[in-house]
């Protein structure tokens, strides 16, 4: 396939372009090459903004687009529109984070999604959540069967930025004492970055489309 990665060079979208060239797929990055570049030397970028600076893909075909990106439902639109007679498969990766409320286990892709008065905002730290939800909502009104949405849990793996997992795997592996916030019978899940790289050209080597959760088994660990 030909795939364009809208991102491609922080975190997952590393995962997904080393996963796609090592399956053969040719790869395209539209970044604003501004993290990391030239860090795929071998492969094709182009460069522009998501809002308002989309020139470099016009004209342009691939088999799928992988949206690792998009934050705000007005601009997510704007590529989803401007590529969808050019391509064939739409896939945003999401976040489990657009459900309403955990309140219970075994939360399907049928939950609720959390909601938003103005659905305006663009203020993606308070409304993180309901944002990637209406971001859903543009693809899947575009594209419709040919839209894949994938909501990953908390990733994990090379590349991490945050430490926000990392910090605890180093703490445990000193073996001292470490406070933790919650029950110590709290259920986490976790994906490693390239096991949910690998999933998503999973679905779009298998023409998949829908609501997908990415996210490891239940862990239950007492500290």
């Amino acid at each position: 396939m030909k795939i364009l990665v809208l991102g491609g060079a922080h975190f997952l979208g590393r995962h997904v372009v080393e996963q796609a060239r090592h399956r053969d797929h040719t790869v395209t990055l539209f970044n604003r090459g501004q993290t990391a570049p030239g860090l795929f030397p071998d492969v094709e970028e182009l460069h522009g903004d998501r809002d308002g600076g989309l020139d470099a893909l016009r004209g342009r075909h691939w088999d799928a687009v992988i949206d690792t990106s998009g934050y705000v439902p007005r601009i997510v639109r704007q590529s989803a529109e401007l590529l969808a007679s050019f391509v064939s498969r739409y896939l945003f990766v999401s976040s489990i984070s657009v459900y309403a409320d955990f309140h219970r286990t075994h939360i399907d892709e049928t939950y609720p999604v959390g909601q938003v008065d103005d659905k305006t905002t663009e203020d993606v730290g308070q409304f993180y959540g309901p944002l990637k939800a209406l971001c859903e909502q543009v693809v899947e009104a575009v594209y419709g069967e040919r839209a894949v949405i994938v909501r990953p849990g908390l990733i994990v793996g090379p590349y991490d930025p945050t430490d926000r997992f990392t910090y605890w795997v180093r703490q445990f592996a000193r073996g001292s004492h470490v406070l933790v916030p919650g029950s110590p019978d709290r259920p986490v899940q976790l994906i490693d970055g390239r096991d949910l790289a690998s999933f998503m050209i999973d679905l779009l080597e298998n023409r998949d489309s829908g609501v997908f959760n990415a996210t490891g088994m239940r862990i239950a660990q007492r500290a």
